[in-house]
């Protein structure tokens, strides 16, 4: 979410919501001489109005500030104005008819679930969250995830008549078309406005399970008894199909353990699904469940026209605190479409011309294609304006109280040391600038340095981190204590220690991928990692593909990487997964194969922002190779040891992970036979591909086709590097369980091996 704008600290943590690039109430602007910060990139801005207000000394400005509470959001639910009904379903049908136009148009998509959830869609943009269409990565922002994706002309529509620039008219008539601002699922790099990419189902819960997660753990460090700056709530509209996938209860069983409090979740419970009634498959009692997974469950028996019990429903939500809230709200699929509605073929197809006609008609839609009548625009800017004018002077004078004690200047001598230390880190968190040198914090090795397993080389590193990223936080999927993944010097991130950074996920793999993903999306500084053994990634693949399609910098931390784990056999033993992470677009593959090449390994997954990275890491001892470094894991492929000139090597060796010791114990005895070796680690196609041709030629020269690679996993792919006339040596079955050496030997991952090899070939 980070962009190339700069901004204040003070307008990224500050810059009040407005709507529809209205200005605020001057009473909510207030003029600040008194400190400044520098600026820095990180996140989308508009340019500050000055402020109208009179200058004020120093002394006044705290002594008002200071006494002033916040007005919860709460407060404006209660008392924001009854609307006139007809204007609102005016507004409501808008919605409905955006959504079934731009449909038609494409003739393709899910026309059903807007015109079923357009209510609760409308009283949540337009009476009840917290966003500035001008800026849509204002930090404080409630965030919306329409788990159900294919819906998303529901929010497409909304974004539009909430006056976000991102979704013009013509973006509406450009409707899964290509290069449109409105793909046929939401995409969050391709539509701001759109906080996580949804569509494989029951993704878009878990990741607000991460939004929410990362508000209260920001809320737990940085709130103060007198001031929040961290205060808002993550929406979520999911549907029976994301009620059916088992990711969902996995991280919705975790939001109610760890009491978020914040997370509203509506359940648009219509019973279709593609297949049809839902009874014909999905019949147990979602209220029931929930209840037992600990959070607060409501049911809207009309949501249809219901406006009030919605209304009333959220209310009560947000007095739940310490559980998160699920609203059941039955729906009608298709609701106003009179001969399709509350049926499986409004669900995924157009609703035809002769069927939009009669839903025209069935309405009293007089309108032409994608028209917004202008009361409905006067009706969704006044009712977002009078929210604002009941929380804005409130939330905003809150913002500016804690900015002045984290910028250190209130007279509170005991605290200040400690507040400017926030300060700090707050500004690294929400603007996603890493800390000058924070590299240098990680540990390096000599060859003398004693051998070790790669994960417990991961552990001291993620520690090493955790010291100098104020957004690093992790955990693991009841495997902390075998992927060596704790944080020593932090607590347990749980219900009442929320201000901790040891996430204990239990065993939910896909559940705590996709949790991460939401962790990433929130805050550009908020660094998030996840730990299970490398084989266990079958059961979170999906989420770590939507961590690659979002441009979420999850870090995924997979020990146990190769057959080296030994006894536990091949159902723990990974083969074909170095491949099929090789073959996933905008995701680093990493085996490291020593100390050194950890420390890089990290250095380059903290560095990308933008793309996930898996550490493939070593169950067994390594030793730490002459020859490795963290800047040749920068290039991904690099020389550790070569006794060739004039770049002619008789034969290049190549290895990975654990396996680079056994190609370099090989290129020692092929030099005491007299070869000219070189000796290649390739940690990362991925990084090696980016580099120039000139950088490549000198690593892996295209005169030299005796090459031989080794690698405890499939040699599929591995052509690419050693070319029609050089030696993969690999495993093309499933392991075996063993010890480890006794594993290696017999499918001849080998020194020897190796060394025969290369002599076939020189």
């Amino acid at each position: 979410m980070a962009a190339s704008s700069s901004l204040t600290l003070s307008q990224a943590i500050l810059a009040p919501p407005t709507s529809h690039g209205s200005n605020p109430p001057p009473s909510d602007r207030l003029f600040l001489p008194i400190f400044s910060l520098p600026t820095y990139s990180g996140l989308k801005s508009t340019p500050s109005t000055p402020s109208s207000h009179p200058t004020r000394s120093p002394t006044t400005s705290r002594r008002r500030l200071y006494s002033l509470r916040p007005v919860r959001s709460s407060a404006a639910v209660e008392t924001l104005p009854k609307t006139d009904t007809a204007l609102l379903e005016k507004s409501i049908n808008t919605i409905r008819f955006l959504a079934i136009d731009a449909v038609e148009k494409a003739n393709s998509g899910h026309p059903g679930l807007p015109m079923g959830c357009a209510p609760m869609g409308h009283i949540l943009y337009d009476e009840l969250m917290r966003y500035n269409p001008k800026n849509p990565y204002w930090f404080n922002r409630d965030r919306f995830v329409l788990s159900a994706g294919h819906g998303c002309m529901l929010q497409y529509a909304l974004l539009h008549l909430a006056g976000y620039d991102s979704i013009k008219e013509e973006d509406l008539k450009g409707f899964r078309q290509w290069g449109s601002k409105t793909p046929g699922h939401p995409e969050n790099f391709e539509t701001p406005g759109v906080e996580v990419t949804t569509g494989p189902l029951g993704q878009g819960i878990a990741n607000a399970v991460g939004l929410a997660l990362a508000e209260k753990h920001l809320a737990a460090r940085f709130n103060k008894p007198d001031s929040e700056i961290v205060d808002h709530y993550t929406y979520v509209i999911l549907g029976d199909g994301c009620q059916m996938e088992g990711i969902a209860n996995e991280a919705c069983s975790l939001a109610g353990h760890w009491g978020l409090g914040k997370l509203i979740a509506f359940y648009d419970d219509n019973h279709i699904s593609i297949d049809g009634d839902t009874e014909i498959a999905f019949t147990e009692s979602v209220d029931t469940r929930f209840e037992g997974l600990g959070w607060h469950v409501i049911w809207v028996k009309n949501g249809n026209t219901g406006y009030d019990e919605i209304r009333a429903a959220i209310k009560e939500a947000k007095t739940v605190k310490d559980k998160p809230t699920l609203i059941k709200v039955t729906t009608t699929i298709g609701y106003g479409s009179p001969n399709k509605a509350n049926s499986y073929s409004v669900h995924g197809s157009a609703l035809g011309a002769k069927e939009v006609d009669a839903t025209r008609k069935n309405l009293g839609w007089p309108y032409e294609p994608f028209h917004v009548p202008e009361d409905v625009k006067k009706y969704f800017l006044i009712n977002v304006l009078a929210f604002f004018s009941h929380i804005g002077i409130g939330a905003a004078m809150s913002l500016r109280v804690l900015l002045l004690k984290l910028s250190g200047m209130l007279n509170l001598p005991n605290m200040r040391r400690n507040i400017k230390e926030e300060a700090s880190e707050l500004k690294s968190i929400i603007s996603g600038e890493l800390p000058a040198g924070w590299e240098k914090a990680l540990p390096t090795y000599t060859p003398e340095s004693p051998a070790d397993a790669t994960r417990n080389l991961s552990q001291q590193c993620l520690n090493a981190l955790a010291k100098v990223l104020p957004g690093f936080l992790g955990g693991s999927a009841d495997l902390a204590s075998s992927n060596m993944t704790l944080l020593k010097m932090f607590g347990d991130f749980q219900k009442n220690t929320p201000e901790e950074r040891n996430l204990r996920f239990g065993v939910r793999e896909h559940g705590m991928g996709a949790i991460c993903n939401g962790i990433a999306h929130h805050t550009p500084g908020l660094i998030p990692y996840c730990a299970t053994f490398f084989v266990f990634t079958d059961y979170m693949r999906a989420a770590i593909r939507i961590s690659a399609l979002s441009e979420a910098g999850v870090i995924y931390v997979m020990t146990h990487d190769s057959i080296g784990l030994g006894e536990d056999g091949p159902t723990h033993q990974p083969i074909e997964h170095l491949a099929s992470f090789r073959a996933m677009p905008n995701i680093l593959m990493l085996r490291p194969a020593d100390g050194n090449e950890t420390a890089g390994a990290y250095k380059v997954a903290i560095l990308n922002r933008k793309r996930p990275s898996i550490l493939a890491l070593s169950r067994q001892k390594l030793p730490q190779l002459p020859g490795t470094s963290v800047e040749g894991v920068e290039k991904g492929g690099y020389i550790v040891s070569d006794n060739s000139s004039g770049n002619k090597p008789d034969v290049i060796l190549i290895g990975t992970g654990s396996e680079l010791e056994i190609a370099s114990k090989a290129a020692d005895e092929l030099r005491k036979e007299g070869k000219a070796v070189r000796l290649v680690s390739f940690i990362s196609w991925e990084l090696f591909d980016e580099q120039s041709n000139a950088y490549k030629e000198s690593v892996l020269p295209e005169a030299v086709t005796a090459r031989v690679s080794i690698e405890a996993g499939t040699t599929f792919g591995w052509e690419k590097i050693v070319g029609t006339k050089g030696k993969a040596i690999g495993i093309d079955r499933f392991g075996a369980s063993a010890p480890a050496g006794k594993i290696y030997k017999e499918f001849g991952i080998t020194a020897e091996a190796v060394v025969a090899a290369a002599k076939a070939l020189c």
